[in-house]
This record gives C-alpha cells, structure tokens and sequence, in this order.
C-alpha cells in the first residue's frame, strides 16, 4: 500500500484511538537513529534473504495457533514457505522448536522468545509508534538484522508498508517481498485473546478488551483490503 493511500486510513486510526501523530513520528526518528548508528537491513537486503519461495505463512497469536502450528509441521513443508511471526507468535512457534524467518514485533511479545529467534537466524522487523518509545530505546541494539517500520510517514530507514496490528503488518510485508500465497495460521480476528499477546495474561486465553477488539476489527479489515487489492492469494486456516 503507498502512504498516500495508507496515510488516509492512518488519519482515521488517529483519530479513532486518540494516538498523537508526533508521539508516532518521535519514536520512529529514534528507531531511525539507532539503525543509523547499529546497522540495518533494507527492503532488498530481506527480499534477497527470502527469496527462495513466494509463499508465506503468516503466524498471528489467536487462539487456534497451536492448533494450526501443529498441523503444518505435519502437513507441511515448511522448507517451501517463508515463515512470518507476528510478535508473540513467536513463541508459539519455539515452543514446537520451529525459527521464524521473519518477526514483525513492536517489542511487546516475549522478548527472550523473539531474541531467541534472532539468535537462530529471524530477521526481526521493528516497528516503532507512539507507545513503545521506551522499548524502541531500551531493546533494539540487543537484535541483529534489523528492519525499521513506522505507522507515520517514513524516514531514513525505516518503511511503512501498510498496517496496523503486527499481525496485518506482517501480510503488507510479505506482499512488499512479492508473496504471491499467503497463508494465514492463528488469525483468528476474533474477541479472544492468547498469552502469545498478552504475556501477562493470567490465563492462557481471556476476553480481548474494547481496545484489542477494535484493533482486531482493524487487522481483519486490512487483511480483507490486501486480498481484494493485491495480486496475492490468502488462505486462512481459520476459515
């Protein structure tokens, strides 16, 4: 999706959440500056990375990701498919001792999981917004192969691809790397929410609050935009 475009739904999200666009904007020119200092990817630096196969799967932290992180490993070969962890997906898939190819991450899933995962090999991709200035600051340097995203217009190194919540972030990043097949596994868009999200969470799984739901209603919407847009095939598991 172009910022232009982007920018128009981006507007709305705003205004909808009460999100400061300067807040977006500082935290990305931080991301921009530790990148600048520590090293980075590119978008060609990654494409050139996975670009042994056009199908991805997409991983989301919903409630069938277990579920479906399972059926894949035995009906699968996952060898063929670039496999995308949206944050906290990541580990559900260490704990079926699977390494994600590539994390999309705003930093606040389980951060030893996701730093596991780098250490194995996953390229982490780092989006930066308003909320997440501190964990931008405190966490970034810890990763290797790093590309930055922001949600605001983007600056210097980073990107923005299009989306909201990691996990549509995650599909706008795999169509920008020339997916044609993008499976979805554990997006389940719904009102339940997983540990995978919310680590805190007291129980495995719990009712998603007013503000996740409407995040939630957000994901589904752009994921329908991509297929209806974009030259790719989705397929959800879920469905």
């Amino acid at each position: 999706m172009e910022f232009g475009l982007w920018e128009k739904y981006y507007t709305e999200i705003l205004d909808d959440f009460g999100f400061s666009r300067e807040n977006d904007e500082a935290s990305a020119k931080l991301l921009d500056e530790i990148l600048s200092t520590e090293g980075c990817l590119t978008l060609n630096d990654l494409s050139e990375i996975v670009g042994f196969s056009d199908k991805f799967i997409v991983f989301g932290a919903g409630p069938s990701i277990k579920e479906h992180v399972e059926m894949l490993k035995n009906d699968y070969d996952l060898k063929d498919y670039v496999l995308v962890a949206a944050d906290g997906a990541t580990s559900a898939l260490i704990e079926q001792k699977l390494v994600p190819d590539i994390v999309a991450t705003d930093l606040d899933g389980n951060i030893d999981d996701i730093l596991l995962a780098n250490l194995r090999g996953a390229n982490i991709v780092v989006h930066a917004h308003g909320d997440n200035i501190d964990r931008i600051a405190t966490l970034t340097s810890f990763f290797n192969n790093v590309l930055g995203t922001t949600q605001a217009q983007p600056v210097g190194n980073l990107y923005n691809f299009g989306g909201f919540t990691d996990g549509d972030r995650a599909i706008f990043l795999a169509v920008a790397l020339g997916a044609t097949e993008i499976t979805l596994a554990g997006m389940d868009f719904g009102d339940i929410v997983t540990r995978y999200s919310r680590p805190n969470l007291p129980d495995i799984t719990g009712e998603a609050d007013e503000f996740k739901k409407k995040k939630l209603r957000y994901a589904e919407k752009f994921t329908q935009w991509i297929g209806e847009n974009e030259n790719v095939s989705i397929i959800n598991l879920k469905e």
